[in-house]
């Protein structure tokens, strides 16, 4: 730049180029008297006028003067001119834009030969201005710059960039295109190759495009998308992920997850290697794709970038958007791939239930879903009634009140359980009651709405009919049962007679025979035999006669019994049979151990617990019988806890029969535990027996609360 001729004075500079910052520093600083303008004094007052009122502007305005186009320009205009600036100031615009000329100087010339104004929005123009080819969007006017005498002298120009805003609205354009493409995409493979083909409409910002996508072990990456026009070698379908130099790009994305960017300012023919086996042309950016909202890649981009655009703030943002875009579109696809196999898989599990089940969905009860097992149960095919609301495949049920259950559950959201409810159905043309179990629960959206119901049935028919076999065996055996206890009670009674006459006849028998006869050895031992025989046929009649009076009186004689109060009184029945065997009594009952319960049952079951915890203690050492008792849900346990001869597993169970005596040492009936059990059972109690060979027995019963 060289210095001020002298030929100006510096009061007509300042008075040309007052003000104007840095450009209005250079033009007074300019050396017009070696410019083809000449001295400033002497240029026409339209141009000093012009000049004047640009350099006091904000917005970007230009003039070139003269048929040669010599630039004059202000501050605002500078981020335009690039590294064009400073040179820019006076020199001729035709070289200076020489790389747009063929774009604007057909425009210029025409205003320079008396030809109207020119007006263009969104002019794309490549400018050089970068070290680069650099695509950039233009809003301008030119006009004409009129010299003294009223002729077109120049251009006047001003102008706006609009390059950020045209990219925007591209890019935007390109996300929008996803995500509207992608929203009802059903498959990843499918996503990926649609935002392959709608990022190939945009080569300005993406030339070309891979997508990756991860193995189930993350140790390769399978190429699932190209966009753009990429040579084989240069998109392998398998990117090994393993092996890697740890310096090449992928490793280190990997490493970092950040982006990194593969970058060669040389020819278009240069490649780059990136990972195992792979190269890329020349400016490219591998991008991570993560799992929204954590940090676990599940994929990369490498997207190639333009080299007509700076990788600035913007375009990085693009990027990470598009990313954020496929990484949506792929886990959304995902989601709803495994939401349609677990759908897929429900169906299957529906299909081979043992159960009825079926899908009503809305107000109507269309059946959505009928499994072999509830069509079973409909006599219906799946064709049949699939579609169909469920009154309309079902014309039978209208009048039975299933329309009435489905509607309660659908409108109030509570889940309905039916326990062998009995249904008409026309099976093969005839009409069949069944009996059904069945659960109406409803099905809700993802809003939490009821939209329909959830029907799981089971037919039931089979079972019902044959309890009802049953209960009517049972009664029958309960009619021959209460004919059995009439019997024995009678023959216990009838019985009593024929045994006091015999007993009578033997007694008269004695009195009669000689003295010296009854002392025959032969006599007395048959009068021993038949006195003992008489003997055990008056108890066994007894005891008859008390198994007959439990079951007759089963029900009565029901008040408030303590068990404690029981025991005590039992205990002291003992009292000479205790002192007498040296034996240890434990009590351990709980304060309120109250039963409602026969008192004399009762006593009678704390009475032969205790009598055969002493009767059948061992002999080789003294009694210890513990007596406790406990609440558990629904029943009051008294235990009898003994340290006798106990009794042989495989016997347990046989003690409870009646007569049945599992040890004869020792007088007894073998009754007593079968009338225990009886007067337990008979009050909707249990009775429970652990035993030991040597170390004794529990028993257990249970008192219903």
């Amino acid at each position: 730049m060289k210095q001020a001729g002298k030929s100006a004075t510096q009061d007509e500079i300042l008075s040309i180029f007052q003000g104007g910052g840095e450009m209005g520093a250079m033009m007074r600083a300019f050396d017009w008297d070696a410019h083809p303008l000449g001295n400033p004094a002497l240029w026409p007052d339209g141009l000093k006028t012009n000049i004047r009122l640009l350099l006091n502007s904000g917005f970007p305005m230009f003039i070139w003067w003269s048929r040669d186009l010599y630039m004059f320009h202000n501050d605002a205009y500078l981020p335009a001119l690039g590294n064009k600036h400073p040179e820019a100031l006076g020199a001729s615009a035709r070289i200076m834009w020489s790389e747009i000329w063929g774009d604007i100087g057909v425009v210029v010339e025409n205003i320079l030969n008396g030809g109207n104004p020119f007006y263009a929005e969104e002019l794309h123009l490549v400018l050089e201005r970068k070290g680069f080819p650099e695509e950039t969007y233009w809003t301008f006017s030119y006009s004409p710059a009129f010299g003294d005498t009223g002729q077109v002298a120049g251009i006047f120009c001003a102008c706006t960039e609009v390059t950020k805003t045209v990219l925007s609205q591209r890019r935007l354009s390109t996300l929008k295109a996803i995500s509207d493409a992608t929203s009802l995409i059903q498959t990843v493979e499918q996503a990926c190759q649609t935002v392959s083909n709608i990022l190939s409409d945009n080569p300005y910002d993406i030339p070309f495009n891979l997508i990756y996508l991860l193995n189930a072990t993350g140790t390769e990456a399978i190429l699932s998308g190209k966009a753009g026009n990429v040579a084989s070698e240069a998109a392998p379908d398998i990117l090994p992920l393993t092996g890697n130099s740890p310096d090449c790009p992928l490793a280190i994305v990997q490493k970092t997850k950040q982006p990194q960017i593969i970058d060669h300012p040389s020819s278009n023919n240069e490649t780059s290697s990136i990972g195992a086996g792979f190269t890329l042309p020349v400016k490219a950016v591998i991008l991570p794709v993560f799992r929204p909202g954590q940090e676990h890649i599940i994929g990369f981009c490498i997207s190639g970038l333009s080299s007509n655009l700076e990788y600035d703030s913007d375009y990085v943002s693009f990027h990470q958007l598009l990313i954020g875009q496929i990484a949506t579109t792929i886990t959304s696809v995902q989601a709803r791939e495994e939401i349609l196999k677990q759908e897929e898989y429900l169906k299957d599990i529906f299909q081979q239930a043992p159960v009825g089940i079926t899908i009503l969905r809305g107000p109507d009860y269309l059946v959505d879903l009928a499994n072999p097992g509830v069509c079973e149960i409909w006599g219906r095919s799946q064709a049949d009634v699939l579609g169909k609301p469920v009154l309309e495949a079902l014309p039978e049920i209208a009048d039975q009140g299933i329309k009435e259950l489905l509607d309660s559950v659908y409108y109030s959201g509570t889940p309905y359980v039916a326990d062998e409810l009995p249904v008409v159905l026309e099976r093969e043309g005839k009409l069949e009651s069944v009996y059904l179990n069945f659960v109406y629960q409803p099905m809700y959206d993802a809003y939490g709405m009821v939209r329909g119901v959830i029907a799981v049935a089971i037919d039931i028919s089979e079972q019902v009919a044959a309890r009802h076999d049953i209960e009517a065996m049972n009664k029958e055996l309960l009619a021959i049962n209460a004919d059995l206890d009439n019997f024995v009670y009678s023959a216990s009674h009838d019985l009593k007679a024929p045994i006091s006459n015999i007993e009578g006849l033997m007694n008269a028998l004695i009195d009669y025979l000689p003295a010296e006869t009854l002392q025959t050895d032969i006599v007395k031992k048959l009068i021993e035999l038949i006195h003992a025989s008489v003997d055990r046929f008056k108890r066994t009649v007894t005891d008859l006669a008390e198994v007959a009076k439990i079951q007759r009186e089963a029900g009565e004689d029901i008040a408030q019994v303590n068990l404690a109060d029981v025991v005590d009184e039992v205990i002291l029945d003992f009292e000479s049979a205790i002192a007498e065997t040296g034996a240890r009594i434990e009590l351990n009952l709980v304060q309120n151990s109250v039963i409602q319960f026969s008192a004399k049952n009762a006593r009678s079951i704390v009475y032969n617990l205790i009598s055969n915890a002493l009767k059948y203690s061992s002999p080789d050492r003294k009694p210890n019988i513990s007596i406790t008792s406990e609440e558990v849900p629904g029943y009051i346990g008294l235990y009898v806890t003994d340290n006798g001869l106990g009794v042989d597993k495989t016997d347990q169970n046989k003690m409870f029969s009646m007569f049945k005596r599992l040890h004869d040492h020792v007088e007894g009936s073998g009754i007593g535990l079968y009338i225990v059990k009886r007067i337990v059972e008979n009050a909707g109690g249990y009775i429970e027996v652990k035993s030991e060979v040597g170390k004794g027995s529990t028993f257990k019963i249970f008192f219903k609360h």
